[in-house]
């Protein structure tokens, strides 16, 4: 490996170096693992979506099948609040895996200091704040649609 010898302006020598393939290979990780985050959580969020819809037609039919043919479901609270919690839970998951709309400035890779106020992101920053808004939303989801299930579990008591 080369050694390159850099003088600063207070004539201090700076050795630098290229990487190692290793140290390479984990830069490269690395950034794999930044830009992978938003695709991982959508991903997430697919299959959050088909429980979602699933579990409430589920549920209703067994409902259905516990109070018999001529039966009536009667609406109490523990069951509004089963399918509003899962309606709700439905709606976070569609919003976050609707595309969001950010301004970055391509150019910029890295920022080392935090960005102002109406300041363009960066690029890391972009990936980072996109993969922080869907984890809330669906984070957020996962609650609501667990809030739901104990609700139902309830309801069935």
């Amino acid at each position: 490996m080369k050694v390159v010898r850099i003088t600063t302006v207070n004539n201090q020598s700076i050795s630098t170096r290229p990487p190692s393939p290793g140290e390479a290979l984990l830069r490269e990780r690395f950034t794999d693992e930044i830009t992978g985050q938003p695709e991982r959580l959508d991903a997430l969020a697919r299959q959050l979506l088909t429980l979602e819809l699933a579990i409430p037609g589920l549920y209703a039919t067994v409902l259905k099948l516990i109070q018999g043919k001529e039966a009536t479901l009667t609406g109490g609270f523990s069951l509004y609040m089963t399918f509003g919690c899962w309606l709700f839970a439905l709606l976070l998951t569609l919003i976050g895996l609707f595309p969001r709309r950010y301004a970055v400035d391509p150019s910029i890779i890295r920022r080392t200091e935090p960005a102002e106020e109406g300041q363009m992101m960066s690029v890391e920053a972009f990936f980072m704040e996109s993969a922080r808004y869907k984890y809330r939303l669906l984070g957020c989801a996962a609650a609501f649609f667990f809030a739901g299930v104990i609700s139902a579990i309830w309801e069935l008591l």
